[in-house]
């Protein structure tokens, strides 16, 4: 068992606060003094229609949730539900695909004039999505369906359409049922859903139809408690441990820049962050960090309202207070939105802040996830292709693998049910994906060499860099 761990609540005063997960935002607050964006440039995932199931359609391939079995099936959903703000995820040609990895690729080599030459999402849509000629056919057909089309974002790879259970199945020749899995009640289609042929070549599919939601990265320990063994991580032994207090000595602790922190519920009090940092001593060390909460709004009819306070709220206290200890003098930014049935309303937020006008974030955290092996093929589709058009913009997005590990992502679960899998919120290679963090010196009797014996100001004790190997980096296990 590690022997540090900070598990939060926002109820809780912070001194009673342990954090294990702090790496991900250590990594967002190097990318702000000069790491630079860790960026793959592989090819986003394409989805190849499957046979013809009836003449003129096909079949998008993979886009059934494995819960959806006979076993688990209630019934099918009465047609008049209404389905809000669902996502249809278009795909470019092979051409397009090719020029905008060989943009990636200038986009970071410092020999090419284009080395951090970001564009917006006007360029984006312009260069490298769909071509609005081929955009009007499916929102055409979508509206033949009795769908309503609420926008196309700018980026021209996503609709945010409308419509109703029956709409669905008689468009996408799927239907929508009541599922119970684990005890728990979902609405899923029961099939791959069905396209006109003459749509394929532009349509990957519809991201989402199920309301089986991702889950925080976050796994507070109820039973562990400060004493046993088991003492509190704060700020000051992050700095010590990431070797942040050289890089605070050179000024640059977040000075000017923005950290995004994308959520589905809003804070359950400001004051938790505020208590927080004075309670480990950043106002008086770094007084110009800030904490901020947004919902940002689409470009056209707004698909993004309050999400007010759930369940989620203990995940954003914690990302935003570890944020604000990595990079001190940060504004902390909090972005997020309501979800719909079908949607997730952190990447409603995420969706709005790349298509909107003017500068995007530099830095972007995620703590959800989703396992990759449930997601679908549309979804991952989606969540590809937005962080790719994110690169293209400059923004660097930092995915929570988990603190638990790759193991736990099943709907939340502690134990996978459906084998190993991965997170299909930090496997793109547009994303910087990281862990959480497990020292392992009690377990290496390596407590003495890492830690004093008794706390300076602020509650710090840590007192050198950590290292796995002899000659390695600080060793995290991510």
């Amino acid at each position: 068992m590690p022997p540090r761990l900070y598990a939060s609540n926002q109820r809780q005063t912070a001194t009673k606060r342990i954090v294990l997960r702090c790496v991900c935002v250590v990594l967002s607050f190097l990318a702000i003094v000069g790491f630079g964006l860790l960026q793959g440039v592989q090819a986003a995932q394409n989805i190849l229609p499957g046979p013809q199931a009836s003449p003129g359609l096909v079949t998008l391939r993979g886009n059934t949730r494995p819960e959806a079995v006979a076993q688990n099936d209630r019934g099918r959903v009465s047609d008049d539900l209404i389905l809000n703000h669902m996502m249809l995820q278009l795909q470019r040609t092979p051409g397009q695909e090719q020029a905008l990895q060989q943009f990636i690729t200038d986009l970071h080599d410092p020999a090419s004039p284009l080395f951090h030459q970001w564009i917006t999402a006007e360029e984006f849509g312009q260069n490298y999505g769909v071509p609005p000629a081929d955009v009007a056919r499916v929102t055409d057909w979508l509206e033949s369906q009795g769908f309503t089309v609420n926008l196309v974002y700018p980026n021209q790879m996503v609709i945010d359409f409308t419509g109703s259970a029956g709409q669905i199945r008689q468009a996408f020749r799927t239907e929508i049922h009541h599922l119970l899995v684990n005890g728990q009640a979902h609405i899923a289609n029961m099939s791959d859903p069905q396209i006109p042929a003459a749509l394929a070549s532009t349509v990957a599919g519809v991201v989402s139809l199920n309301d089986f939601r991702p889950h925080s990265m976050f796994r507070p320990r109820a039973d562990y408690t400060v004493g046993n063994g088991y003492f509190a991580l704060v700020p000051g032994d992050l700095w010590t441990i990431y070797n942040l207090n050289s890089v605070f000595a050179a000024n640059h602790s977040g000075q000017g820049q923005t950290i995004v922190i994308i959520q589905d519920s809003d804070l359950y009090s400001t004051a938790d962050w505020s208590t927080f940092r004075t309670q480990f001593g950043l106002p008086s060390l770094y007084p110009a960090g800030s904490l901020t909460t947004v919902h940002p709004p689409s470009s056209a009819t707004n698909n993004c309202t309050d999400p007010g306070v759930n369940a989620a709220d203990v995940e954003a206290a914690v990302d935003v207070e570890w944020a604000s200890a990595a990079a001190p003098s940060a504004a902390i930014e909090l972005a997020s939105c309501a979800g719909s049935t079908t949607s997730f309303g952190g990447f409603i937020a995420l969706q709005n802040l790349l298509n909107a006008s003017g500068t995007p974030p530099a830095i972007v955290s995620i703590s959800f996830g989703e396992t990759e092996s449930g997601m679908g093929a549309s979804y991952l589709a989606f969540v590809s292709s937005m962080y790719q058009q994110a690169v293209t913009e400059g923004v660097s997005i930092f995915a929570s693998a988990g603190d638990s590990g790759a193991d736990t992502t099943d709907d939340g679960a502690e134990y996978a049910r459906s084998g190993i899998t991965v997170s299909g919120f930090a496997s793109t290679p547009y994303n910087v994906a990281v862990g959480g963090t497990d020292f392992a010196d009690t377990y290496a009797k390596t407590n003495s060499t890492y830690w004093n014996s008794s706390n300076a100001t602020y509650y710090s004790s840590a007192s050198r860099m950590f290292r796995r190997f002899p000659g390695t980096p600080p060793a995290a296990v991510c």
